[in-house]
């Protein structure tokens, strides 16, 4: 990435954020973008009209063009793995064609879709019933990209709840599943089993578990368990019908999952009509980012912004901070999508990468937020970018002072990071209670903010299904785009199999069946302590 440019300006940049305010009347409409009634506002962060410029001719030095094309058309983009790159294609509900290997995907995509959309409504209207009767709650048993974002999605949209009840389990600490399990009647309970391979380890022993509930309180598995999965020999042998199985291609990763069968627990709680809302706000998504000029384009500027944070500035973190309670598990699944895409030290070419990748991503929920980390960002040493994201309205008319409340949190947080406390409004401050010489000069220091932190926010109508599908999208071309300025695969995780090929291995050790000696000092150490304290 050719960075020397936009070092050498954020260098020579001496105006505050306020400064910039105060030299365009109309910053906040030039550096801001929008699409439909959403609107991303980047104009409380450094950037200027000459940055700007800077920043998106990174797209074209990239060729960010040929390579958004090349994902949409199904190219194997993601190299290391051989494989295309295509959770666009589950929400292509008007799109034409695309081709994989010479093999138009859409049909399988949309056939799967309509059975989806078939179990769903029969589970919702007590078509399809447990052993005891129409299903009154649903546990969907994943891990990762399989549950963050079906929980996540499930929080969100809260409010077009009209069917059974959803439980989520991904921990393989046995006090997850017990805890979800203890509340349910075995015999009114519908299990759904996520995992491509039907092999991970997290997920296959939660199932286990659940199986032998099930059946040991009068349910009945063959008719209470569906599975979303590739793997139909292993579903079969589990003793899941093929009907109740609803598989997705190896081109759909498991962190952009949710738009398929992954979202099934989503769809049976929220109906098939709002789940075809959530795909077609993700869709409208991919026509503006496939559309639209690069400073015009959000998930573009967004990207742009992180880079000019992260790899420009060098600012390690960022702290994501939606002003919605239903968005509470957004933070989580943007660090999946973020940390897990392009937590990379390695170039598409195999070579080190010479700039930093991507960032630490961070967050909570407005307002508990400020009642936590808000010190450290506003008066902390490091610099920690914010994304505040918000609502116009919220979904309880009768509670709308409420959302006023909310509403004037965030857009106060974000001023507030912008302005800070000079030193001599502090010191007129202590000097109104009273104060005078040495002690007024030490409270005041205290009560000084830096300001000049910076801030985007995300500002839409209302948290609809559409929305959602709108704001997932947009974060998950902004780590594509990120991905492609910094000349990484934004798309494999090798980093994350390690972990699980040591925990493979360690399993018979931590049973007691083989010795700890080929192991290091403190593995061999701790294994032996929680054997000496196991019972």
């Amino acid at each position: 990435m050719q960075l020397d440019r936009l070092k050498a300006l954020a260098a020579s940049q001496q105006a505050r954020i306020l400064d910039l305010f105060e030299a365009d009347a109309d910053r906040a409409q030039d550096f801001s973008a929008s699409t439909g009634d959403m609107l991303f506002d980047y104009s409380k962060t450094q950037i200027d009209g000459e940055i700007r410029d800077a920043l998106t001719q990174l797209c074209d030095q990239a060729n960010l063009a040929a390579s958004r094309e090349a994902m949409f058309s199904g190219q194997k983009i993601n190299e290391t793995e051989d494989r295309a790159v295509l959770h666009t294609a589950l929400r292509n509900l008007d799109g034409g064609a695309v081709q994989v290997d010479g093999q138009d995907v859409m049909p399988d995509v949309l056939d799967t879709l309509q059975r989806m959309s078939v179990f769903a409504e029969e589970v919702r209207g007590g078509t399809a019933a447990g052993a005891g009767g129409s299903f009154t709650d649903v546990v969907n048993i994943g891990i990762g990209g399989s549950d963050l974002g079906p929980v996540m999605a499930t929080h969100a949209l809260s409010p077009y709840h009209d069917g059974p009840r959803l439980h989520y389990v991904s921990n393989v600490d046995g006090a997850h599943i017990a805890d979800t399990l203890r509340q349910l009647d075995p015999t009114r309970t519908l299990v759904i089993v996520a995992s491509k391979t039907f092999t991970t380890i997290e997920t296959m022993t939660n199932a286990r578990t659940a199986r032998a509930w099930m059946s040991e309180g009068g349910g009945d598995p063959s008719k209470q368990f569906a599975a979303v999965s590739s793997a139909l020999d292993k579903t079969q042998a589990f003793g899941i019908p093929e009907d109740r199985v609803f598989g997705f291609a190896d081109w759909v990763g498991g962190r952009y999952s949710v738009w398929g069968p992954v979202g099934l627990p989503v769809m049976i709680a929220i109906g098939s009509n709002a789940f075809d809302a959530f795909l077609r706000g993700g869709q409208a998504m991919d026509l503006h980012f496939r559309s639209a000029d690069w400073a015009e384009n959000v998930p573009v500027m967004l990207a742009l912004v992180g880079i000019w944070h992260r790899q420009v500035l060098g600012h390690a973190s960022r702290a994501v901070l939606p002003y919605d309670q239903r968005l509470l598990r957004l933070p989580a699944y943007f660090q999946q999508l973020e940390m897990e895409s392009n937590g990379k030290s390695v170039a598409m070419d195999g070579s080190a990468l010479s700039v930093p990748s991507g960032p630490v991503v961070w967050g909570e929920p407005g307002t508990n937020g400020q009642h936590a980390f808000y010190q450290l960002i506003h008066q902390g040493t490091d610099v920690i970018p914010c994304e505040f994201m918000v609502a116009a309205e919220g979904h309880e008319p009768e509670l709308a002072h409420h959302h006023r409340l909310l509403l004037a949190n965030c857009l106060a947080q974000s001023e507030a990071l912008m302005r800070g406390r000079t030193f001599d409004e502090a010191s007129a401050r202590m000097a109104a209670k009273g104060l005078t010489g040495d002690e007024l000069d030490r409270q005041a220091r205290h009560r000084v903010f830096p300001g000049n932190r910076p801030s985007t926010t995300l500002i839409y109508p209302k948290l609809t299904p559409f929305v959602l599908g709108q704001i997932i999208a947009l974060y998950e071309h902004r780590v594509f785009v990120e991905g492609v300025l910094l000349g990484i695969n934004s798309f494999d995780q090798w980093g994350v199999e390690l972990g699980k090929e040591l925990a493979t291995s360690l399993g018979p050790i931590v049973d007691g069946e083989e010795s700890a000696d080929e192991k290091d000092g403190s593995t061999a150490a701790l294994v032996a302590y929680a054997l000496r304290h196991r019972n």
